[in-house]
């Protein structure tokens, strides 16, 4: 027997629902910028040659994000990218690549995953370009990094929160 989806009583969808509480909602780019940037290949012209035995990278990005005025908020991407080998280190790399944004209308159950997985969105291709750029001019093939999914980050980071507070 096939069933039905339950509408809400005043006869819309929850679709419907969700759309008109979004009716109106802005996410607009006011602009985007290098906040702080460091390249390091301290072992550099040696490790030109090759990058030597057992070769590593780790790699680590967070998200920040800060009100700056009434509907304008400042979030940072935080990259930091380390080379290494038995040899020595490669490469280091400290970028925090910056977007300020204008939310307009976003209900406040929304506004940090709007903060958290939709600008950084916008913002990772910038910061992937820049950090490719980077080791390709410092000399290393270009650190071509995969997409993120910031959903993905942002809903496992609000269940570490939830596990942290049930303890």
């Amino acid at each position: 027997m096939a069933s039905t989806p339950k509408e809400p009583s005043d006869g819309q969808t929850d679709a419907d629902a969700a759309g008109n509480r979004l009716e109106g909602a802005q996410l607009a780019v006011l602009a985007q910028f290098i906040k702080d940037l460091s390249f390091e290949s301290p072992n550099a012209p040696q490790v030109l040659q090759g990058p030597g035995e057992n070769p590593q990278l780790q790699v680590n990005v967070n998200v920040q994000a800060t009100k700056r005025a009434e509907e304008a908020y400042q979030v940072d991407l935080q990259f930091e990218a380390q080379a290494k080998s038995d040899d020595g280190v490669i490469y280091n790399i400290e970028i925090v690549y910056s977007g300020m944004f204008r939310l307009t209308n976003i209900p406040e159950d929304l506004l940090q995953a709007v903060l958290f997985v939709d600008c950084p969105t916008i913002l990772f291709p910038f910061l992937r370009r820049i950090v490719a750029d980077l080791t390709q001019d410092g000399g290393f093939p270009p650190l071509l990094m995969d997409p993120m999914d910031f959903a993905a980050l942002y809903r496992q980071n609000a269940g570490q929160v939830t596990e942290q507070a049930a303890h």
